[in-house]
């Protein structure tokens, strides 16, 4: 039995409409868990994690009546205009939401968690869901648990095809007007935050109920470290392990033995390549594969086993697409490094 054109629309139709909730379903769970790092973990220690967040909780220091949240719209709706007017980017609806979604997120939590507006102004840790939450004597348990939270959450809005815009789009402007590296304008915004929140917090200028003491310079510390933990996480939501590794075999023999192994027991296959030694001029066989870590390590075993004097070369493969691996990506596809 065939399906005609409308059939196989009718068909596929529930289909996408239950990715189409599934990825909106993503981005607001994504948001939630970038909210609840946040609110739970960072914020309460007046840790700085760069972007637009660490910002806002330094301002908040400042203006203790002004939730963290309130500043991220602050910064975010100035900076998604910026990006329309000088970047000339068009801004997807989940984009939109995302940002301004995760900074309601943030006050509702405040709101939930502490037991009033006096605990919400100074962010006490002591009254964090009554006390059972307060990690002070643990900031480095609070530093990394919230580290992994916002990078989960930022994966997951980014591989649901949206950004939570923020310090992305300053590290844009600059590289585009400055011709300064994409990394390295992040790096720029992010450590310029965690100088601000420095200066404010950790030399006490201000109202914070914790500031100006000697732990309060060390949090710049943590700060460097949130930023790195959760970049890391973010990069191993949206990229994965990153554990493919990439084989290249010179050998003087064919190898038919190996050529059975890796269709048949490893169920991948190899190019062959044409070639001949430099010195020598004698022909010789070269295969490239690309196998996962675990696979590396057997089929080194076997290419010992099949030609000892092979030479063989293993380095990382950053990326794999194709057949087995994953689709390439189209054009308007976001790609977070």
């Amino acid at each position: 039995m065939s399906l005609n054109k409308e059939q196989l629309k009718r068909f596929c139709a529930p289909a996408k409409q239950a990715d189409w909730w599934l990825s909106w379903l993503g981005i607001f769970i994504g948001c939630t868990l970038l909210g609840g790092g946040f609110v739970l973990f960072i914020n309460p220690y007046n840790m700085v994690p760069g972007g637009v967040y660490g910002a806002s909780i330094v301002l908040h220091n400042l203006f203790p009546t002004i939730q963290v949240g309130t500043f991220g719209y602050m910064f975010d709706i100035p900076l998604l205009i910026l990006s329309v007017l000088l970047l000339g980017s068009k801004l997807g609806a989940r984009t939109i939401v995302a940002a301004m979604t995760t900074p309601l997120i943030m006050n509702v939590l405040d709101h939930l968690v502490y037991p009033n507006e006096e605990a919400i102004q100074q962010l006490d840790p002591a009254q964090l869901l009554g006390g059972c939450m307060d990690l002070s004597d643990h900031l480095m348990l609070a530093c990394l648990i919230g580290s992994v939270f916002i990078g989960i959450g930022c994966g997951i809005v980014v591989r649901n095809q949206a950004t939570t815009g923020g310090s992305d789009i300053v590290a844009m402007i600059i590289q585009k007007y400055a011709h300064i590296p994409f990394s390295v304008a992040i790096l720029m915004v992010d450590a310029l935050v965690v100088l601000f929140g420095l200066i404010v917090i950790g030399f006490g200028i201000g109202s914070s109920f914790n500031s100006g003491g000697e732990s309060s310079v060390y949090l710049s510390f943590y700060s460097l470290i949130a930023i790195f933990v959760s970049s890391r996480v973010l990069a191993y939501v949206i990229n994965g392990a990153k554990d493919d590794k990439m084989i290249f075999v010179i050998s003087d023999m064919q190898m038919l033995e190996l050529h059975r192994f890796i269709l048949k027991e490893l169920d991948r296959t190899a190019t062959r390549i044409k070639s001949s030694g430099l010195y020598s001029g004698k022909d010789k066989e070269m295969l490239l594969l690309v196998v996962n870590r675990k696979e590396a390590t057997i089929i080194k075993h076997k290419i010992k086993e099949v030609d000892p004097k092979a030479f063989v070369v293993v380095t990382d493969a950053y990326d794999a697409f194709g057949e087995g691996w994953k689709p390439l990506p189209s054009k308007d596809e976001l790609q977070p490094e």
